[in-house]
């Protein structure tokens, strides 16, 4: 018989605001959600009392450098592998990991073998095959083939556009790599969605409308990041989100205050103009350096992004006084989880329903922090319980 878990009494949110419930963990899974589950006197079930805490799915992260990125300043800036622990610690239980800049002396592969290493450890862990560069790199020498034949890849990215880092494809380029993303998904049964990295040299969507434009190809084959790097790409943002997907970057906030737009910021300007909540996303770029460049193109500044802060942005707008009630509440939480999930088309992750992977977040009484995380029903540590 499966371990099993009863969490009697958290205030939940599945990210829909529920309320008072009862869940049920067996094994991997959750089995029950419900007002009321009366707990049998049995020898494998541990009930626990979560005395109205709030309960939300495990963060999903979609952009996340797992592996370690950077090296804009030379070697001596490549960032190091972002660790299992520092991931549990923001409360992600889910991630996608990214190549960035450098497809020139890393490799999917090692992206690939870093996600095989936290599933391991008992995350769920997805990649995408590529880089900046067009061509991207792959395991397989195809995107189609790596999205269709290795389980754990699930899309293409970061392709940089509109940056200086970029290799500025041209349409057709962009269009092939949209393409061979789009197939390999539907051969493997998976999102086949192409992650973009948006800069700020130029209009930050113009190949992607160019793409649109071609038939058979649409908007929600393509999620932007970056959107909130600069005001001038964020108005843009405004208008593209109506479209299609926008996600915004977590982790780079405060170290640009000037720059960037802080994403809980993001968030209500993205609502007060119509950009519909199921199209808003953000993840963390962690792990990934956060390089400022002089006007003569020089390094002047890096640093290096952290998973917290997905947490982070997320309770500084719950916390906001434009959220009146849960139910608003549970709006910013649907934009790390169940948004991501149904992007990605990661079905069993990203919802606390019947069904699902039981990934929980359990905040501290206070809602200052975070209490516990369950990663696939098992222990990912913090306090216990």
């Amino acid at each position: 018989m499966q371990p099993m878990t009863l969490l009697k009494n958290g205030t939940v949110f599945s990210p829909q605001y529920l309320g008072t419930r009862d869940i049920l963990i067996a094994g991997r899974k959750i089995i029950a959600v419900e007002q009321e589950i009366t707990s049998p006197h049995w020898d494998y079930l541990e009930v626990i009392d979560l005395e109205k805490q709030w309960v939300f799915p495990g963060l999903i992260d979609s952009h996340i450098h797992i592996a370690g990125a950077g090296g804009e300043g030379g070697p001596a800036t490549r960032t190091a592998e972002v660790s299992f622990d520092a991931i549990i610690e923001g409360g992600i239980t889910t991630v996608i990991g990214c190549l960035g800049t450098d497809g020139i002396t890393r490799t999917v592969e090692s992206v690939l073998m870093k996600a095989k290493a936290l599933r391991q450890q008992g995350m769920s862990a997805w990649i995408y095959t590529g880089s900046y560069q067009v061509p991207p790199p792959t395991i397989t020498g195809s995107v189609s083939r790596d999205i269709a034949l290795i389980e754990e890849v699930i899309g293409a990215g970061e392709i940089a556009i509109a940056d200086h880092r970029s290799t500025y494809p041209t349409i057709n380029e962009f269009i092939k790599v949209v393409q061979e993303a789009k197939v390999g998904g539907l051969m493997g049964g998976k999102a086949g969605i192409l992650n973009i990295h948006l800069g700020e040299n130029g209009p930050s969507f113009d190949l992607i409308y160019q793409a649109v434009e071609r038939e058979g190809i649409r908007f929600n084959q393509f999620l932007p990041t970056h959107c909130n790097r600069c005001r001038e790409v964020f108005e843009d943002s405004k208008i593209y989100g109506k479209k299609g997907y926008v996600d915004v970057t977590t982790s780079a906030y405060p170290y640009f205050p000037d720059s960037e737009v802080k994403p809980s910021v993001a968030f209500f300007e993205f609502l007060d103009c119509g950009v519909p909540i199921e199209h808003i996303t953000m993840s963390t770029d962690a792990g990934g350096s956060l390089p400022e460049f002089d006007k003569d193109g020089n390094l002047v500044k890096l640093v290096q992004g952290s998973p917290v802060s997905l947490f982070r942005e997320l309770m500084d707008i719950i916390v906001d006084k434009r959220i009146k009630d849960e139910h608003q509440a549970a709006m910013a939480v649907q934009t790390v989880t169940s948004n991501v999930s149904r992007i990605l088309k990661l079905e069993t992750k990203g919802r606390i329903a019947p069904g699902c992977d039981a990934d929980l977040l359990i905040l501290n009484k206070d809602r200052t922090g975070i209490r516990h995380v369950l990663c696939n029903g098992a222990s990912g540590g913090q306090k216990p319980f």
